[in-house]
């Protein structure tokens, strides 16, 4: 043989066995919920993408695992709940434990070239070099010649900011423009929505521009494809909330005849599947599909591939503090049914979060529930919420009639009730901690760790606690007031939340053991009491209790955790706060030490409490 045709031959082995291996690419885009026409959207414009859904299989069932960007994207890379990960609150920093990889470091070790273009937003620190590039200008065509790849391309036309970006022309019917039954039939409201439309069909064109690409550089047929969106659409109610409106995601995937052995009994091409996926699913499954079997702290399930795992009855979402505003909710769905657990149900759904606040339609909702012209069930989203929610989709789509207390369906209540439940135990939830506490007792290392480790964090007293404080019975009560004497700090902050989530008359029927947690060594309990007290107690109390939710507010002191926590406090004082404006002017708004991207939150609740 000479020397060109050893070459040839050399060339072509290891080609063959470089293509055994499947391309996978991921098209994102932001902040949209299943708004195509290939999933029954009729206002949508979307022919790429329905063209696209000819040749995958969509999944009808697959939620983000949170309702905004920064812990979904989290949940992704990781692999792992962020309540597990202490990864759960908006733009936060934690850090996996040694040992834990995000999934590109593995699918590197396996020899694929993967790229970001070009959103990371994580609520983690990475794990060594994630990428091979990930930049504007990462794509699969800088691979090495042969190499497999795994790329990813984020359109962001589709983003919150987007909807309320003018002057717009807008392409899309503003009196076709299809109005949940929360929203008011507003001018605002309707150009929100058409503009959120005609950009799908802007992110529609660029989606089907990198399809023509792939089909032009000859790889079609080499390549997984999947389609997604970071979480439910950008329009409020739906973005930061964790219904079923703002974790439903469309997710479409294409597999290649060559690669039909890595699909599941129900991949059928240009059909639908009602298995439920989530986002902690998606790391398991694309290691999976590059013949990589998942570690096993991966807490979601491959549904493709070599390691495809059993169809799973429910996939899992939560809330956790949405910029500058703390609020915890953990939900679930199956097939049918969305179950919510407020565990802060003196919180409103819809709080006071400036960036949510640039959007017209939160603006007007809000002008019009403050005027008394909205529905019953228009103003719900600026009322407190009930400690449990059930909602049947078949018959509810808007998730707008709570089934909770429902005899008929109680059985349902129950089991989904259980499942939160187990879940939390499983992944050891330390979202049930303060975001001061994950920190301050993680230290330099790991909150997983902290929530794996019963000594530091004692998670079933916690969570029984917590439970108790918030589901709001009477009988609770002599439980919290034991609680206030509990030797962990994170049982003692539930018992102050049972008291202030109770109101006026539990708050002072039980002043005085919340006088001496005013006191506490741990700052979480401190402000729980002082909003209790500061907002219910008599008027000496409620003084009292504001300073010390002065000092703790004070950035530079205490960080930015304790000081967000603090300044929410003397903000939902209201009117009783207004004696103390001049000291929270004084208060300084930044500090160092802390990751830049918390900067602009404790300026966002001192400029608000300053508006009022």
């Amino acid at each position: 043989m000479n020397r060109r045709c050893f070459l040839a031959s050399i060339a072509g082995a290891v080609f063959a066995a470089d293509t055994s291996k499947p391309n996978i690419l991921w098209l994102t885009c932001e902040d949209m919920s299943p708004n195509l026409g290939c999933f029954g959207d009729t206002y949508a414009v979307s022919p790429n993408l329905d063209r696209f859904a000819r040749t995958a299989l969509r999944y009808t069932t697959a939620w983000s695992n949170a309702p905004v960007c920064a812990p979904a994207r989290t949940t992704i890379i990781s692999g792992i709940y962020p309540p597990s990960s202490g990864a759960e609150h908006m733009r936060s920093e934690t850090r996996l434990p040694a040992g834990m990889k995000m999934f590109p470091n593995f699918l590197r070790d396996a020899g694929y070239y993967c790229s970001n273009n070009a959103k990371e937003d994580y609520n983690l620190v990475k794990t060594g070099e994630v990428w091979d590039d990930s930049s504007n200008k990462a794509h699969w065509r800088n691979r090495k010649s042969g190499q497999p790849f795994f790329s990813v391309f984020n359109h962001l036309i589709t983003h919150e900011s987007q909807i309320r970006t003018r002057p717009h022309d807008w392409r899309h019917n503003l009196a076709k423009a299809p109005l949940p039954s929360y929203f008011p039939d507003t001018k605002e409201v309707r150009q929100d929505i058409a503009q959120n439309y005609d950009n799908i069909t802007t992110m529609d064109t660029q989606v089907g521009d990198l399809l023509a690409d792939l089909e032009k550089d000859g790889l079609a047929e080499d390549t997984i494809v999947f389609f997604y969106s970071d979480h439910g659409s950008g329009m409020p109610r739906s973005k930061r909330t964790p219904y079923n409106s703002g974790l439903h995601v469309p997710l479409m995937v294409r597999i290649p005849e060559k690669f039909k052995h890595l699909a599941t009994p129900d991949y059928k091409v240009g059909t639908t599947a009602s298995r439920p996926i989530s986002f902690v699913d998606l790391a398991p499954t694309v290691l999976s599909l590059a013949g990589i079997k998942p570690p096993d702290y991966h807490q979601g399930h491959a549904f493709l591939g070599k390691y495809a795992a059993p169809e799973q009855t429910y996939v899992y979402g939560f809330r956790g503090r949405m910029d500058e505003r703390y609020d915890l909710m953990r939900t679930l769905r199956d097939k049918r049914y969305v179950y919510v657990r407020n565990f802060m149900p003196h919180r409103i759904y819809g709080q006071h979060i400036s960036y949510q606040f640039e959007t017209p339609t939160t603006a007007v909702w809000k002008k019009m529930f403050d005027e008394g012209k909205l529905t019953p069930v228009q103003q719900k989203f600026w009322q407190t919420k009930p400690p449990e929610e059930l909602f049947d989709l078949t018959t509810d789509k808007d998730e707008v009639k709570n089934l909770a207390s429902s005899p008929a369906h109680k059985p349902i209540l129950e089991r989904m009730r259980k499942a939160q439940r187990d879940l939390a135990l499983k992944i050891r939830d330390v979202g049930f901690l303060p975001e001061c506490a994950i920190h301050s007792r993680a230290g330099k290392g790991a909150p997983y760790d902290v929530g794996h480790d019963d000594a530091r964090y004692p998670f079933a007293r916690v969570f029984d606690m917590a439970d108790a404080a918030t589901m709001l019975s009477e009988s609770a009560i002599p439980k919290l007031v034991a609680g206030l004497k509990d030797p962990d700090s994170a049982v003692r902050y539930w018992a102050g939340i049972g008291f202030l989530a109770r109101g006026a008359k539990a708050v002072q029927a039980h002043s005085s053991a919340l006088r001496q947690a005013l006191s506490d060594e741990a700052p979480e309990v401190r402000i729980a009491a002082g909003e209790a007290l500061g907002r219910y107690g008599s008027d000496a109390e409620s003084t009292e209790a504001a300073q010390v939710l002065l000092k703790l507010s004070d950035i530079e002191k205490n960080g930015p955790y304790v000081a967000m926590m603090a300044l929410n406090g003397i903000d939902y004082m209201g009117p009783r706060a207004a004696g103390f404006k001049d000291q929270v002017a004084k208060l300084p708004k930044t500090t160092k030490g802390y990751p830049q991207k918390l900067s602009g939150y404790v300026p966002n609740i001192l400029e608000h409490i300053a508006s009022k």
